[in-house]
Order: C-alpha cells, then sequence, then structure tokens
C-alpha cells in the first residue's frame, strides 16, 4: 500500500465526490454531507503517512509511481514527492475537510453536488502536486478548473456567472502558453514528457526565455501576480464561503508551486536573466496592493486584495535565489491557506447572519459575538504578520533573505508588513469595537459548536506554526536546498 499512497491521496477524493454525486437530489442532503465528510477525512488520513515515512534528508522524490498510460506518446501515469510538494498535498486534504464543515448548515440547495465538487477538485489538485509528468500535470491542471468555475457560477453571489467566466478565461488564456512550452519540451527532449527530465535539458538562453516568459504568464495568472490579478476580487466576492476558502488556501498555490517545478529548474538561466522583472511585479504586488485593500469597503475584497499582497511576499522569496527565500515564500503559502481560509470563514459566519459585506454595516460585534471576535482577532493578527502567529515566521524569513539580496528590496518588503497591519486592523476596529451600530448586529448570536470547530482547529494550526515551524522548514530543507543547487548550474553549452 505505501507504493500507492499517493494515488489513493488522488483518487479516494474523487470517487468519494462520485459516491456523493449519486445521492441525487436534496431529499437526501444529510447523507450527502456525511459521505462528504467521511471521504474528506479518508483523504486525509491517507496523506499522513506521505509525512510520518517521508525522509527529511532525501531532497529527491519519495513514494515513487510510475505505470505506461498512452505509450504512443511516451506519456506515463508518473507520481512522487519531495519536501516541497509533500506540504501542499496534506495542507490540501486538510482544507478539504474545513470546507465540507464549513458548508454543512450553509448550503442547501444542490447539496450532493456542492460537496462532490470540492471532493473532486481535492484529488484533482493533488494530482496536480505529485504529478511527474508533463501532461498528466496539464490534465490535472486543467481539469481543475472545472469544479471551481461550477462552485462560483452554481452557489456564488449575484454576478456569479460573469465572476466564473472571469476566473475560466483568465486561467484558461495562460494555460495555453503553458501548453506550448509543454510541446517544446516535449520535441526538444526528443519525446519525453518526464518533468525530472526536462530539468535536465541543456536549453540555451534564447529558448529559455521564450519558455520562461510562457511559464510566467500561465502561473502569473494562478497566483495571481498583478497586473494579471483582477480576476480574483471578482471571484472571492461571489463565490460561497468554502469556495472563498479553497480559492484562497489551496487554488493561488498551484501557480507558485509552477514556478518551483517548471521555471527555475528547466530554465535557470532565464530566470537569472529575467529575476528582475519578477521581483519588480513582486514588490509592486506587495506594495501597490496593498494600498489599494486599504480603501476597500467590501470584507471579502479587502481579504481578497491581501492574498495577492502575500503571494506577491512567496514569488519575491522564489526570485532571490536563497534557501532563506525560498523556504521563507513556502512556509508563506502553507500559513496563507490557514490565515486566508480563516479569513473567508469569519467574513462568512457574519454574512450568513447579516447577508452582507460591507464594513459599514457592522461596528460593536464584539458585544454580541465575544468568542467570535476573539478568534477573528487572532487571525487578523495573523494576516498582519504579528510574531507567534504563522503570518510572522514566513515573511520574516522573506525578508531576512532580503536583506542579504538587496537592502531596498528588504525595506520594501518590510514596509508592506505596516501597510498590512493598517488594513487588517483598521478592518477589525470597525466591524468588531465600538457600540452596537444597528438592530442587524444587536440580533446577532455568537458561533455555534460547528463553526468554533472549525474556527479552534485553524487557530491551532496558526499559533502551532508561528511557535513552532521547524516540522515544515525541516521536511523541505533538503529538496529546496537541492532545488537551488541545480538553479546555480548554468545549463547553455
Amino acid at each position: 500500500m505505501s507504493n500507492h499512497l499517493i494515488s489513493l491521496a488522488i483518487w479516494i477524493p474523487i470517487f468519494a465526490g462520485l459516491g456523493v454525486l449519486a445521492t441525487g437530489s436534496d431529499r437526501n442532503a444529510p447523507l450527502a454531507r456525511m459521505l462528504a465528510l467521511l471521504g474528506a477525512i479518508a483523504g486525509f488520513l491517507v496523506t499522513i503517512p506521505l509525512w510520518t515515512g517521508f525522509d527529511v534528508a532525501n531532497g529527491g522524490m519519495q513514494f515513487v509511481e510510475l505505470n505506461t498510460w498512452i505509450p504512443r506518446f511516451n506519456i506515463n501515469y508518473h507520481l512522487g514527492v519531495d519536501g516541497i510538494s509533500m506540504i501542499f498535498v496534506l495542507l490540501n486534504a486538510f482544507i478539504t475537510i474545513i470546507v465540507v464543515a464549513a458548508g454543512w448548515e450553509v448550503i442547501k440547495t444542490k447539496v450532493a453536488q456542492y460537496n462532490a465538487a470540492f471532493l473532486i477538485m481535492s484529488g484533482l489538485m493533488n494530482g496536480i502536486f505529485t504529478s511527474l509528468d508533463g501532461m498528466l500535470f496539464y490534465v490535472f491542471f486543467e481539469a481543475s478548473l472545472i469544479p471551481l468555475y461550477l462552485i462560483i457560477g452554481v452557489w456564488g453571489g449575484p454576478n456569479r456567472v460573469y465572476a466564473a467566466f472571469k476566473f475560466f478565461l483568465y486561467t484558461l488564456f495562460g494555460s495555453l502558453f503553458f501548453l506550448l512550452a509543454l510541446m517544446y519540451l516535449f520535441i526538444h527532449s526528443g519525446g519525453s514528457f518526464s518533468i525530472l527530465d526536462w530539468h535536465k535539458l541543456p536549453i540555451a538562453l534564447g529558448p529559455q526565455i521564450w519558455l520562461f516568459l510562457a511559464f510566467l504568464i500561465a502561473f502569473a495568472v494562478k497566483v495571481p501576480m498583478w497586473p494579471v490579478h483582477t480576476w480574483l476580487p471578482d471571484a472571492h466576492v461571489e463565490a460561497p464561503t468554502g469556495g472563498s476558502i479553497v480559492l484562497a488556501a489551496i487554488a493561488l498555490k498551484l501557480g507558485a508551486y509552477g514556478f518551483l517545478r517548471f521555471s527555475l529548474p528547466i530554465t535557470p538561466d532565464a530566470s537569472h536573466q529575467l529575476s528582475g522583472l519578477v521581483l519588480g511585479l513582486s514588490l509592486i504586488a506587495v506594495v501597490y496592493i496593498g494600498f489599494v485593500a486599504l480603501v476597500q469597503a467590501d470584507m471579502k475584497k479587502l481579504v481578497a486584495y491581501s492574498s495577492i499582497a502575500h503571494m506577491g511576499f512567496v514569488t519575491l522569496g522564489f526570485f532571490m535565489f536563497s534557501a532563506m527565500g525560498v523556504e521563507g515564500a513556502l512556509v508563506q503559502m502553507v500559513s496563507h491557506g490557514f490565515v486566508s481560509g480563516a479569513m473567508f470563514f469569519c467574513i462568512g459566519v457574519m454574512y450568513d447572519r447579516v447577508h452582507s459585506r460591507q464594513i459599514a454595516d457592522y461596528g460593536g460585534v464584539v458585544n454580541t459575538m465575544p468568542k467570535f471576535a476573539a478568534l477573528f482577532m487572532l487571525f487578523s493578527m495573523a494576516n498582519a504578520g504579528l510574531p507567534a502567529t504563522s503570518g510572522f515566521v514566513g515573511e520574516f524569513m522573506i525578508i531576512l533573505g532580503a536583506v542579504k539580496f538587496n537592502f531596498w528590496v528588504a525595506f520594501a518588503a518590510a514596509s508592506s508588513m505596516i501597510i498590512g497591519a493598517a488594513y487588517t486592523l483598521w478592518m477589525y476596529k470597525r466591524v468588531i469595537f465600538g457600540d452596537v451600530a444597528n438592530h442587524h448586529v444587536a440580533e446577532l448570536s455568537d458561533i455555534n459548536l460547528r463553526e468554533f470547530a472549525i474556527l479552534g482547529v485553524l487557530a491551532l494550526c496558526t499559533l502551532g506554526m508561528g511557535l513552532y515551524p521547524q516540522p515544515f522548514t525541516e521536511v523541505m530543507h533538503a529538496s529546496v536546498n537541492e532545488l537551488l543547487h541545480h538553479v546555480a548550474i548554468s545549463k547553455i553549452q
């Protein structure tokens, strides 16, 4: 069974989703919810041996599976995890449980289809994080768009169709360039789709630059980086709470992961050559988007823009080519999964009661929801990068790496922590503190047991990672060092 752990992590959620779908109409909604939760828990449990059985001293691929899929084109069912991808498989499986629980009482129509979409998407995303065959990666990469498109388009807000189409068209546009790059690599490698073989290809600087730009377009849309970020606020605002959680916690990580699996190892010389471009775009996201977040009146839109700023930190860390920067970026990605997921859930809790996301419609929530206010404060502080929370660890490591790289880059990056504190705490103050603003707030009831359990688990993750990040950094260290050693070696013949 240990040889098929990755396959189980992919296919258990997918088949569980199909099983949930088979429950049919909303008359069977309780059964659909229960099956979905059991499927999500089973999907998470099979990922735990990936962590416990992982050799942290080995920077290469582990738990490898290799079977022929389409022999004519040399396409294989080739899977494996290293210290970089393994943590995202676990994060994805964990967040799937959270989103199923988050929609437990809120989603009342098409319950089976809603939960099935999340389970199937969970399996597909595990496929993305573990694929070692380029075409297999592309199939999972594209297929994962469909459930998220449906989640936004069917269960979203009033402008859900517009937001879903915008999300789909932006990401599909980027994927076309990615497909062209895959075709070039297939031909240049003599007919191989193996990503690990592509890492060893000698490619001249000219083609490397074109490949890098193709990857950049594809992955920048997914991250999303400025200026191709405009689909994200619309998608977040219209998506149901579960959709926003999985979009922020997992879907945004796919683009960043693509940089580490494709851009850096396949085009190392072009990565060094064009690093200034990526660093510039990252700093614009970190600083400018922070100011954009500061003026938002919609809570969801504010947190959506903060996600773009936090992901700007991630790409900044990658392209400084230091272990501190890359590991900090990976820690930031995991932390962002916990914190942004919790922030969107908190906003969803208030929206379910008041049916408004406007900051102006709140005020004095602490008077009627004290437990909620305390937990929301923790996540707001983590979003602002408070020490002892997970939000601080990654940003601190990236800024530390930036100081060694370039003082002014570090200064610009560090200034964003002040901007982040400004927009997050400004929102929190207006929503939570003060006198009760209106009768809607006066009638609020505090969080129930289900909501408390979800926020409590995310709070433990946020604090645990903030106080003791070593288990996360230890597991990725060897793989990050191997990647950076590979990127440091020129492939120009």
